[in-house]
């Protein structure tokens, strides 16, 4: 049987600069205060937003609280925006062949409404996707949407019973460290993506070594 696919976005599909967004929020700030956002961990606020407990309004009115920002409803949405980069074509391309194959494929995202909105009009914009990512994949699981984050087990249990899939038949392909430990934990196989490791540099070295677990050395 072919393995299973549940792709993270940021950091494996879509590249991303998690420096650039606490930078663009700095210079917001009369106070030059720096966000508690990073990719490692976040403060409370980032949490509800990404589980949808928040809605972009009470989103950007909690940072101006926090952060004493002084900026319109456009300024805070591109400095939040910064961090998204670009959604390479051969990726893009590399899963639609995986899933040709007969791979089943997943996404399972931290995001939020501000972002998936952004990024579904990127993707509508230069390749013609009506629904965003989902246009490529099987199903996507976003934590807005379920209610639940990553590294959370929870959130993991839900893809995976929704799929109907075993932990065992899943190769999970993430680039934060704290969610690949969930999901070794919970028996999944894992790429870890770290850099300079890509999507496609890495993953079809990664379909070929399962189902051991894979976690290839940068080169």
């Amino acid at each position: 049987m072919l393995p299973h696919l549940l792709f993270d976005f940021g950091g494996v599909i879509i590249d991303i600069d998690y420096d650039a967004t606490p930078a663009a929020m700095r210079r917001l700030s009369r106070a030059g205060s720096t966000i508690a956002f990073s990719q490692a961990q976040q403060a409370e606020l980032f949490d509800k937003f990404e589980t949808g407990h928040l809605s972009p309004a009470e989103f950007r009115a909690g940072l101006r609280a926090a952060y004493d920002l002084d900026a319109t409803d456009a300024e805070l949405d591109a400095a939040w925006h910064a961090m998204l980069l670009d959604v390479p074509a051969e990726r893009l391309a590399l899963i639609g062949e995986l899933r040709a194959q007969g791979h089943q494929t997943a996404l399972l995202s931290n995001t939020n409404a501000l972002h998936i909105a952004e990024i579904n009009q990127r993707l509508a914009t230069k390749y013609g996707f009506k629904n965003g990512i989902a246009d490529v994949l099987d199903r996507v699981f976003y934590s807005q949407e379920v209610g639940l984050r990553k590294p959370g087990e929870e959130i993991f249990g839900h893809a995976l019973q929704e799929m109907n899939w075993r932990p065992e038949d899943v190769l999970f392909i993430e680039d934060s460290p704290q969610h690949v430990a969930t999901a070794r934990r919970l028996g999944l196989q894992v790429l870890h993506l770290a850099p300079p490791l890509t999507l496609t540099s890495a993953l079809p070295e990664a379909l070929r070594a399962f189902p051991r677990e894979y976690a290839p050395n940068p080169r």
